[in-house]
């Protein structure tokens, strides 16, 4: 599956637009953690459990999202965006959409 930010895939030809697709997920903050950022932020610096979590955040709304379009038989996403916000005080959403199409090779593009 490929997923870009773009309106297009250079050397692709977009035959088919599907539709939005999604994935999110929600995330809160464990306690043990938590308090180790605490500390880290007392002294300045990146809070690597915060970093850490973000990360694997971001990846499971990209897998759940690319699922979204494999199952509308799409084999390409464009337009990808991420989004973020606090749910609850301790816990954050983090949402990615796109445009789900199918695409072939552009026979214009060949070298």
């Amino acid at each position: 599956m490929i997923v870009v930010t773009s309106d297009q895939i250079p050397g692709k030809k977009i035959t088919k637009t599907i539709g939005m697709v999604r994935g999110g997920t929600v995330r809160g903050k464990h306690i043990g953690k938590d308090i180790l950022a605490f500390f880290r932020n007392l002294v300045g610096g990146e809070i690597d459990e915060y970093t850490k979590m973000l990360a694997e955040s971001r990846e499971q709304a990209l897998d759940r999202m690319i699922q979204n379009a494999k199952h509308l038989d799409a084999n390409a996403i464009v337009c990808t965006r991420y989004a973020s916000s606090e749910i609850a005080s301790g816990a954050a959403e983090v949402f990615v959409y796109g445009t789900a199409v199918v695409i072939e090779e552009d026979a214009d593009s060949v070298d």
